[in-house]
């Protein structure tokens, strides 16, 4: 039987997910995509796990996708002396430069720039927000004065947050340059950059890649920024995808309004045909319990009626002792409500005429006919891939059947809520493609006698051209 959950699941790699029966188990339970977080990784430890999951997907017919996530700008104190905690109305000071210890009276900052950049009156946010501080002044050299607003525990390579600071560092660190050019040595399938603002940021990305690979690796902009939310227009038109990054959104926007920004990412998602990942504390209790809380299980239901393409797993599948668990318990959340009538789809046709404009079209109209007249699947035969982004953001209530005989595609379509690729390289005549690629839907339990089938195709199919013609079949026998 056919996997029956549309919507897909990201799991991150990590120490818990080191050997290749543990990846089995997590891909026999639901998870589709992999992800590489380079803020901690080590590239033989990667390679190895990279060829493992290549392994699974050969001998079990997988097509796990490869995310390699970027670490971008993220800035951090520096090494604490012992046990520092700071108090309400302490002065500390950030200093750039050299590294050193930090104490209660100073403590190093890894960002450069952070002297020029500070202006009195900003915050600073350290650890997820647990600690704040007001910026007093600054030597706009090498030194910032802060004030302590809410203190606590100050503890080694924390993360900082500047919510209110333009910050001049660039979006793709030197670390980043680096890891990009070894993730694309490594063919990965897609690419995520963190701490998006700009277009500019994922245009400088784009080039990297055309400069290191020939094919092309979509790029993912994850959303943790206020200034990512205002360009968000911009940024979709320059990525493949969208990641709502909660935790860090969460500390740089107060946290009350990420529920709305969350939903208003995936529809915005929806309306440019690109997939949305929701992500961070999923399932965090599950780090360390068997059983997640009713307010994780709520999250990762929400987020698939809100409509995203996939959920995603980081401290619960990489440090976690549960990894294959927390898939079975987020699958079965998944399966249970994503079919729900209260999700509701935005159907707008297309209206813009692209020279796609067709293609868009047909794709919109057999998501539609398909719920009308109950079709079990819609299959596509396609080349780059376009026309399973498209009938994706439509959420049809069939499964989306893709045949390609270009390989790189399996496994970067598996990050698409409701797609299954399949390898297919005859291109002989439409009716016996067709006839073809309806077998293969029999033979892998997706339809049965009686069910319909509503076939995409470009005529001629010799040509690989653009999809141009939509047909329906009933399927009148199985025994093949």
């Amino acid at each position: 039987m056919p996997e029956q959950k549309k919507t897909k699941i990201v799991a991150t790699l990590g120490p818990a997910t080191s050997s290749k029966e543990t990846l089995k188990q997590m891909l026999d339970e639901g998870a589709n995509v992999f992800r590489i977080n380079f803020s901690h990784a080590d590239y033989d430890a990667v390679k190895e796990r990279i060829k493992m999951i290549r392994e699974l997907n050969d001998e079990y017919g997988y097509n796990a996708a490869i995310l390699a996530d970027l670490q971008g700008p993220k800035l951090r104190v520096g090494i604490m002396k012992g046990e520092v905690i700071v108090n309400e109305g302490d002065e500390i000071i950030f200093a750039t430069g050299k590294r050193f210890e930090g104490t209660k009276e100073r403590v190093y900052m890894t960002y450069d720039n952070f002297p020029q950049d500070a202006k009195p009156g900003e915050k600073i946010l350290l650890d997820d927000g647990k600690l704040i501080f007001e910026v007093v002044s600054t030597d706009k050299k090498s030194e910032v004065k802060a004030r302590v607003i809410q203190g606590g525990p100050l503890r080694s390579k924390k993360g900082v947050n500047l919510p209110n600071t333009n910050i001049s560092q660039p979006a793709l660190t030197e670390k980043d340059i680096e890891d990009a050019i070894f993730a694309i040595s490594q063919d990965v399938d897609w690419m995520a950059l963190s701490f998006v603002r700009h277009a500019e940021d994922l245009m400088e990305l784009e080039a990297l890649i055309s400069e290191h690979s020939e094919h092309k690796i979509p790029i993912i902009a994850k959303i943790e920024k206020p200034e990512a939310v205002e360009n968000i227009d911009k940024i979709v038109a320059y990525c493949d995808g969208l990641m709502v990054a909660r935790g860090d959104l969460g500390v740089e926007i107060p946290a009350q309004e990420v529920p709305l920004v969350q939903k208003q990412l995936v529809l915005r998602a929806k309306k440019a045909r690109i997939p949305v990942i929701i992500a961070t504390q999923m399932m965090e209790t599950m780090i360390s319990s068997l059983t997640p809380t009713r307010a994780e299980v709520n999250d990762v239901a929400n987020s698939v009626m809100d409509g995203a393409d996939a959920v995603m797993l980081s401290g619960e599948t990489s440090v976690g002792q549960f990894p294959v668990q927390v898939i079975r318990q987020m699958s079965n959340i998944i399966k249970s409500v994503e079919d729900s009538h209260l999700i509701q789809v935005p159907q707008s046709p297309p209206h813009i005429r692209t020279k796609r404009y067709i293609t868009k079209s047909v794709c919109y109209h057999a998501a539609n006919m398909a719920n009308e007249i109950d079709a079990k699947v819609i299959s596509t035969l396609t080349n780059s891939g376009y026309t399973a982004f498209q009938i994706s953001a439509w959420r049809p209530k069939a499964h989306i059947l893709v045949f390609t005989s270009n390989k790189r595609i399996l496994t970067q379509l598996n990050l698409l809520w409701g797609v299954r690729a399949f390898y297919y390289d005859k291109y002989v005549s439409t009716d016996e493609t067709i006839e073809d690629v309806n077998k293969i839907a029999c033979k892998e339990s997706f339809v049965e006698v009686g069910d319909m089938i509503i076939s995409l195709a470009a005529m001629p199919i010799q040509e690989k051209g653009m999809v141009n013609t939509l047909r329906v079949t009933e399927i009148t026998s199985c025994s093949f």
